[in-house]
């Protein structure tokens, strides 16, 4: 028994020395970002790279403020990015809770569908989706940026995942007591499935404020840029001084930082409970 308890601990040493190893590589790039940008330019390129800079300075901030639209595209990105989220947990968690819970005609062959979706590279669908919205006049516009993300098919699959593994006594008690199908819905199915919800949102949320090919294919004024191709720009501009860009760069990423901070305990926990029943 004891060499059984030994080689569980070895492992989970083992385990987590490799976590360690791989969290350290990951938030390696992040940290020489916040170094760049608080680097003199003259700095920047030292024969011997310092991690910690020698001078600290907030002169980069300062110029990407002044001589780029930054907070425009910043709220570009923002109504971009909660506008997506928002209808993609709308949306997915009534397709999600149909799939999981109501029986019609076709649904397991319109739920195969929806998977098989997945399967479709998303290069595929640009060329169909820009004539689609140019012919509706919806290109260059914060709709032409939400509307093909909402109902996305990894969320559907999720939530009817997650609605799946909850117990039917609940709904059926509800129903017993006279409460409509909308009702066990919004007041017992919703909140059990904040978890994965929340996991969804944050998934969805970092999605649609990353996103850098379709916002180049659908806007082309500076005023509707959202964050990432501002920053392209701001990389064409400044090609040689990557303090400012590496400010523009920490810029964008607080905000989804500051997501993921406030929902990571709810992100975990939808990810564990997200189970593949069914």
């Amino acid at each position: 028994m004891s060499a059984v308890r030994r080689k569980m601990s070895t492992g989970r040493v083992f385990g987590a020395l490799v976590m360690y190893i791989v969290g350290i590589l990951w938030v390696l790039p992040v940290l020489w970002m916040v170094s760049t940008s608080l680097k003199p330019e003259s700095m920047i390129m030292e024969a011997v790279p310092r991690w910690i800079p020698a001078v600290f300075t907030l002169s980069n901030y300062q110029e990407v403020l002044e001589r780029a639209a930054l907070f425009k595209w910043l709220l570009n990105s923002v109504i971009v990015a909660a506008t997506a989220t928002f209808g993609v947990l709308a949306i997915d968690s009534m397709a999600g809770y149909a799939f999981a819970r109501i029986s019609f005609p076709g649904r397991d062959v319109l739920f195969m569908i929806v998977v098989a979706t997945l399967m479709v590279p998303a290069q595929v669908t640009m060329i169909p989706l820009f004539f689609m919205l140019n012919e509706a006049t919806l290109l260059n516009t914060h709709l032409a940026l939400v509307l093909p993300r909402l109902g996305v098919a990894i969320g559907v699959f999720m939530l009817r995942q997650f609605f799946l593994s909850l117990p039917h006594d609940l709904e059926e008690a509800a129903a017993i007591d006279g409460a409509s199908r909308y009702r066990v819905f919004v007041q017992i199915a919703l909140p059990l499935a904040k978890p994965a919800l929340s996991a969804l949102a944050i998934v969805t949320f970092v999605w649609a404020w990353n996103d850098f090919m379709w916002p180049l294919i659908a806007i082309s004024t500076q005023d509707m840029y959202t964050l990432p191709i501002g920053l392209s720009t701001l990389a064409g501009y400044y090609g040689r001084e990557y303090g400012i860009q590496m400010a523009g760069a920490v810029i964008a990423s607080l905000p989804v930082f500051v997501v993921f901070l406030m929902f990571q305990r709810q992100f975990i926990q939808g990810i564990a409970l997200t189970g593949l029943k069914g």
